[in-house]
């Protein structure tokens, strides 16, 4: 599904690479952890996968598509979902927001919309201007709008950062089904706690390097010396609990 293969990129102006020789492989329908601190290559990871950005050196490749070339391919495979939703939502109502992509008064476009919205708990809102949302309704409808284009990549940057435990909650509920539908997901965090149990792998970056891929009971032990923290059940007990 993806493979990346002694992945490397250096931003213009840089000697020092912020990525340096990845080489990982993700599995269709996986869930996989992206750990870092701050400035570990999270975001820059996140950008070649979205297409945002082109490899320096090295190959990666999304569900056959080769990144070098053909960025715009690459668009089309992944979703990213921005942290900030804020930064996203471009309509003015969530009616507007969802069907930007779609022509104007297409019936069948504004039914599956409807749809997506439904699964969302946002078609009750249809018509509600967006500033009247609460953020995790917001980070809900970043949500939907992503998976609008049925990409087969989703990449979550921090979804459960701002959000109340029954938002978080629903945040897990919203990940199992992705998993069920057979997307894979991506998901950056600084706090594993709400998504450790439902990762198949992770992937442990510091300073642009790889330290670590695999499965989570594989990577915990070694979390603590790249300055993440290991969840709490890890800690007491030394193994992989369910967080609910």
């Amino acid at each position: 599904m993806i493979k990346a293969e002694n992945l490397s990129f250096t931003y213009r102006g840089n000697t020092s690479p912020a990525l340096n020789e990845l080489s990982f492989t993700i599995g269709k329908g996986e869930l996989v952890c992206l750990c870092g601190v701050n400035g570990s290559g999270k975001s820059t990871l996140f950008s070649l996968l979205s297409g945002l950005q082109t490899p320096s050196e090295g190959t990666l490749n999304i569900a056959g598509v080769e990144a070098k070339g053909n960025e715009q391919q690459l668009r089309a495979q992944s979703a990213l979902v921005l942290q900030d939703a804020d930064l996203q939502i471009i309509g003015a109502t969530v009616a507007e927001d969802m069907m930007l992509a779609f022509p104007i008064n297409d019936v069948e476009a504004e039914a599956t919309c409807r749809s997506m919205a439904e699964r969302f708990s946002l078609l009750e809102h249809w018509e509600s201007p967006v500033h009247a949302l609460s953020y995790g309704q917001k980070r809900k409808l970043c949500l939907a709008v992503s998976l609008l284009s049925t990409p087969s990549v989703l990449l979550l940057d921090e979804p459960f950062s701002g959000l109340d435990y029954p938002a978080m909650l629903e945040m897990r509920s919203i990940m199992k089904e992705n998993k069920k539908q057979g997307l894979t997901q991506i998901v950056s965090v600084h706090d594993l706690e709400p998504v450790f149990d439902l990762a198949d792998s992770m992937i442990v970056l510091h300073q642009g390097d790889l330290k670590g891929t695999g499965s989570p009971d594989s990577q915990l032990g070694t979390l603590l010396q790249y300055g993440i923290r290991p969840p709490y059940s890890w800690l007491r007990e030394q193994n992989i609990s369910p967080w609910e």
